[in-house]
């Protein structure tokens, strides 16, 4: 090879060599550049996570519900620990630890750390700081390797309050059930950290750089819950549940308007500052919301719904005639009331009886397809969309295998599975003015400075029934507690409405014996309603378990205690000025409305003229300031005093006396109170239609 070819081939070869270090610095230096430089700085820096303060939970008005303090992690070093057996005996009276485990833990001297436990408080740190320095521990080296590094945990300052709906978290404050896992990633916040440069031997240089991020601190919720009335529940649920001997009880108190949840409590419960950790399968079952997750047959609770639709879709109204004979068959089966016969009965008077055959009769009316519209319009058959984690659905039977006689049962409460939820949810929009309203239990999430960064606004799902059907509704809901079921939920200078409910208990898929689901639903005041509260009372030992005996009265207890706090006035205060009717006869409808709307009273036109023949009440009658008084406008004889009854004298009189008075004149009785007859209206001697409605107030003297 001749010595020009040599100098072409050693040229090609630099050429070469050169190219492919330029590669090679292309790939080093532009496309591995941020791999290769965050290797270097792993290697002369280290980062330590700063965690983030997990954010406060809070009710309604800003009282603490949760917060993180300070914990300690108790950690030992095996290659410095001296007296296994020594160091497991202190940590067992101290924190309870297993003497075994912490043996065998402590004594791998392949490891420089070991964590015995976490979220240990101050105070047994500091018992253990003291027995350290005590000689006689000093002698036998039992402490020697121990050591204590801060940490945080959740602290719960209502105990047992709420705690199931609020959740825990684990070690790591993760939130692991309740709002505490629902909201997690509101809660937690984001970590922080430190980066320090290193030597080659890792350890931090005194006069090197370091980098501090901070750490976001977690989101702050604040509640629809309120403290307060969250103890009024809490302290009936522990009354009731004591009395009735139950297996347990449940409690929902709820905005009637707007779906707010302001208490929810399920017994029994725990203390989350001191849950059975070590217990998995009890601590499972203690933590969940029974109240959402759980369905039951509500029984007679579920009238409510039954006569709702039927009054709406006009298959029947208040004064509607039935006849109950203690039975009444269905496709082969028959279905028993749950007492003696009632006889003839109002549809009115059949909700205050809870008379079963007068309602399976109203769900056949409706038939399958009108019947699951309602329901499925009310919220059943599906979650309501609360903000908690494992909420059901219930149970609703496909519409399509729905039989009657399943139909017969779904009317008065049988063959259908609601939760305690979805139960007071739908009974809410059956007196709201017919508003299915979403339940939530989160109002506000705050950031750190206070600054709202979302807030839940009440949202309507749908709108099963008209207003004017609410408004009957509320009506006959208040002769329940009035005259029917429900008189233990009577609240003292209040009117409330409701219903009470015995179900039954199924138990290896059979119907069990002499243990029922006792349950009242109330609603106050009955007129205007502000909240709505269900009580639950799951297999009373008492001898008489129905839900009016069971449940009513500790209703009526959280009723009455909210009520006051929230500062709703008593009905005594807010009663309406005494009117006195006008001649309205012989005037034309407009007329008349005009004349009453000045006396303070409402007008309703029975009939399509324009000259008023009758009126009811008849001029002169007085009655409450915006009462409704009936023109009558049809082609007729007019209403004389030979077609009416004369209202009688109550005043002074006991309900029950009072009660037997009027009924003797065919007049109903609307309660007002409890005590003595002291108002009555209409006034006695006047004369009314029969039927009519005679409002008596009556107070303790």
């Amino acid at each position: 090879m001749t010595v020009r070819k040599r100098l072409i081939w050693l040229t090609v070869g630099f050429c070469l060599l050169f190219l492919t270090l330029c590669a090679r610095l292309f790939q080093l230096q532009v496309l591995r550049a941020e791999e290769l430089t965050a290797r270097g700085v792993s290697q002369w820096t280290r980062s330590g996570i700063v965690a983030a303060q997990r954010g406060d939970i809070t009710d309604r008005n800003g009282k603490l519900l949760v917060q993180s303090t300070t914990a300690y992690i108790v950690s030992a070093n095996p290659q410095q620990v001296e007296n296994p057996a020594g160091m497991a005996r202190v940590l067992n009276e101290v924190l309870g630890l297993d003497e075994e485990t912490v043996i065998n833990r402590v004594s791998d001297k392949t490891k420089s750390s070991v964590i015995l436990k976490r979220q240990v408080s101050r105070e047994d740190v500091d018992a253990l700081r003291d027995l350290r320095e005590r000689e006689e521990i000093q002698k036998t080296g039992a402490l020697k390797g121990l050591s204590f590094d801060e940490d945080t945990k959740r602290w719960y300052p209502m105990g047992a309050h709420l705690s199931q709906v609020l959740g825990l978290t684990n070690v790591d404050s993760v939130g692991q059930s309740g709002l505490e896992q629902y909201y997690e990633d509101y809660l937690a916040g984001e970590p922080g950290k430190i980066v320090s440069e290193v030597d080659a031997k890792a350890r931090t240089l005194a006069d090197g750089e370091r980098q501090y991020i901070p750490a976001t601190p977690g989101n702050t919720l604040r509640l629809t819950i309120d403290r307060e009335i969250q103890s009024f529940v809490e302290r009936a649920l522990r009354e009731c549940i004591e009395v009735n001997e139950a297996a347990s009880v449940q409690a929902i108190v709820m905005d009637v308007n707007t779906g707010a949840v302001l208490a929810m409590s399920m017994k029994p419960d725990y203390d989350p500052n001191d849950p059975p950790r070590d217990d998995a399968q009890a601590l499972q079952s203690l933590m969940r919301i029974t109240a959402i997750s759980d369905a039951y047959e509500p029984g007679s609770t579920f009238k409510m719904l039954t006569a709702a639709a039927a009054i709406d879709s006009g298959v029947t109204n208040p004064q509607d005639a039935f006849y109950c004979s203690g039975r009444i068959t269905v496709s082969g089966d028959t279905i028993r009331c749950w007492g003696n016969p009632h006889g003839a009965q109002t549809m009115a008077q059949a909700l205050q009886n809870s008379c079963n055959p007068v309602f399976v009769e109203l769900a056949l009316r409706l038939g399958t397809d009108r019947m699951y519209r309602y329901l499925r319009a009310f919220g059943l058959g599906a979650t309501t969309g609360i903000d908690l984690p494992g909420e059901a659905a219930g149970i609703l039977i496909g519409a399509n295998s729905v039989k009657d006689v399943d139909l017969a049962r779904i009317g008065f409460g049988q063959s259908v599975a609601v939760t305690p939820l979805q139960m007071i949810t739908a009974a809410c929009a059956v007196v709201n003015g017919g508003r299915l309203m979403r339940p939530y239990i989160v109002q506000e999430v705050l950031d750190a400075d206070g600054a709202v960064v979302e807030r839940t606004q009440p949202h309507v799902v749908a709108t099963p029934i008209t207003a004017e059907t609410s408004a009957t509704m509320r009506t006959l809901l208040e002769a329940v507690v009035a005259e029917g079921g429900g008189k233990n939920a009577q609240v003292e200078g209040y009117r409330v409405g409701g219903k009470t409910g015995t179900a039954q208990v199924y138990k290896d898929g059979k119907i069990a014996r002499d243990v029922h689901i006792g349950s009242f639903i109330g609603f106050a005041p009955a007129d205007d309603p502000q909240i709505a509260v269900l009580v639950i009372v799951n297999e009373a030992s008492v001898y008489v378990d129905y839900g009016g005996t069971t449940a009513a009265p500790f209703a009526a207890q959280i009723l009455q205690e909210t009520l006051q706090y929230l500062g709703v006035a008593p009905y005594e205060t807010q009663t309406r000025a005494q009117v006195e009717v006008p001649e309205t006869r012989g005037l034309t409808v407009a007329q008349a409305k005009a004349l009453l709307q000045e006396a303070g009273l409402e007008a309703m036109v029975d009939g399509a003229q324009d000259v008023v023949l009758s009126q009811m009440p008849l001029p002169g009658a007085t009655m409450q300031e915006g009462s409704i008084v009936m023109l009558y406008v049809t082609e007729g004889e007019p209403i004389t005093a030979q077609d009416l009854v004369l209202v009688p004298d109550v005043l002074g009189q006991p309900i029950v006396e009072a009660s037997r008075l009027l009924r003797a004149r065919k007049l109903e009785l609307l309660i007002e109170g409890s005590g003595l007859a002291t108002r009555q209206t209409p006034a006695a001697g006047t004369y009314v239609e029969p039927g009519t409605q005679v409002t008596v107030s009556f107070d303790i003297p």
